[in-house]
């Protein structure tokens, strides 16, 4: 029988690419969900550090055609509950809860914890996940997923954090299954500059694809 959540994780990690979508302006969320979605990246998670983000994942899930929509952030059960509610397809967190895991067991939603360290990966694979995020791996860099992979070959690696344009494919040849991106398509973006949101996504898709030469 096929495990609804594994399948869901499939779904999610075969773009290569979350895009972290983190503001303090509640009415750029969906708009610039929007935007990363026409750029050719269709996975968002949208950080619960931000205003307003419970009401734009929903609306992201009904309004943003070709978006998967998770949220990110995520602390604590009662987040994990009302991010499910919301109409969150998946869950993240830049560490590992028990709580969080428990609430997207029961309602079969994935959820990728974070971590570092080889302690705090024992610790995520006792409790039976492979899908985890790296963070923060920018300071680090592709050296260290190869190098983790070493000792823990079932890791499913989605380093977060410093990620690049310039260094995507370098994580993904290192033997990652994706990258998080938040600051390389949305940082530095005037206010309602969602144009330059979706092209910045668009050549991110172009270079993680191969397809894509500089100047």
């Amino acid at each position: 029988m096929n495990n609804p959540i594994l399948s869901r994780l499939d779904e999610l990690l075969v773009s290569r690419v979350i895009a972290i979508v983190r503001t303090q302006r509640k009415d750029e969320i969906v708009p610039l969900a929007r935007a990363i979605v026409q750029g050719g990246i269709g996975v968002l998670e949208v950080a619960l550090t931000s205003p307003g983000a419970m009401a734009a994942i929903g609306k992201i899930a009904l309004e943003v055609k070709g978006a998967i929509v998770g949220a990110g952030t995520v602390l604590d059960e009662r987040q994990a509950e009302a991010a499910i509610e919301a109409g969150g397809q998946f869950l993240m967190s830049p560490g590992f809860s028990p709580s969080v895991l428990r609430a997207a067991t029961h309602r079969r939603i994935p959820y990728i914890p974070g971590a570092l360290t080889p302690t705090e990966l024992i610790t995520v694979f006792e409790h039976g996940l492979r899908e985890i995020k790296i963070f923060p791996a920018g300071s680090l860099g592709p050296s260290y997923i190869r190098d983790l992979l070493g000792p823990f070959p079932d890791l499913r690696a989605i380093p977060t954090g410093g990620v690049t344009r310039e260094n995507a494919r370098a994580f993904l040849e290192a033997g990652a299954v994706a990258v998080g991106v938040g600051g390389a398509l949305t940082g530095h973006v005037p206010q309602g500059s969602y144009e330059m949101v979706t092209k910045r996504s668009a050549e991110f898709r172009a270079h993680l694809d191969g397809r894509f030469e500089d100047p």
